[in-house]
């Protein structure tokens, strides 16, 4: 599983990567965590709001901070498709 985390590096982007990071080693998902910084990389993904969260290339969260639960739900969907 691929999760990509977009932000150019404010509190909010950090915030959701680090959730995203928690997530990830409470739950012992096998799941490669990259951050994104590049403004023409964001565009290319199809995010125009920061923070977002993809997972596996599917835009699963723009513009906010997602909750602990929506990162696990996410994890759990992943692993079942």
């Amino acid at each position: 599983m691929n999760i990509k985390v977009l932000g150019p590096g404010c509190a909010r982007c950090h915030e959701t990567e680090e959730l995203v990071r928690a997530v990830v080693a409470e739950t012992g998902c096998a799941a490669e965590v990259e951050k994104v910084t590049d403004f023409r990389e964001m565009l290319r993904l199809g995010v125009m709001a920061t923070p977002a969260v993809l997972v596996d290339g599917r835009v699963m969260c723009s513009g906010r901070v997602p909750t602990r639960e929506e990162v696990r739900d996410w994890l759990a969907g992943a692993g079942q498709a």
